[in-house]
């Protein structure tokens, strides 16, 4: 079992697809370096119904899900020990369990299951 691997891809403010690439980049490395999920921290926007950055990453994320590149990811409102996915993504990395963010419904973060 490897590790939790957080990143920061809001904190400069990049434009949409530098976010993308840095995702992108975060979750290759992640890999590499054995951890067995990242926690992508990229805000949850301003304008009160969820920023570019969080709606572009979860549809590429979703896209990697489909094409098999990662096992899942959990978009941090549902991050909870209620939701069958996350207690499924405890067993591939039990550091999911100590997180700060769990069962506080932060819609700023994405959790990805690799």
């Amino acid at each position: 079992m490897g590790y939790l691997k957080e990143v920061n891809i809001k904190s400069d403010l990049p434009a949409a697809d530098e976010a993308v690439r840095r995702i992108t980049y975060n979750i290759r490395n992640g890999k590499a370096m054995g951890a067995s999920a990242v926690k992508i921290i990229h805000g949850y926007g301003s304008t009160g119904k969820g920023g570019t950055i969080r709606q572009r990453a979860r549809a590429y994320l979703e896209s990697q899900k489909q094409k098999g590149l990662i096992r899942d990811w959990i978009a941090g409102e549902d991050f909870s020990i209620f939701n069958p996915a996350v207690i499924e993504a405890f067993k591939n990395c039990g550091e999911l369990r100590r997180d700060g963010d769990l069962d506080r419904h932060n819609n700023g973060i994405t959790i990805v299951i690799l």
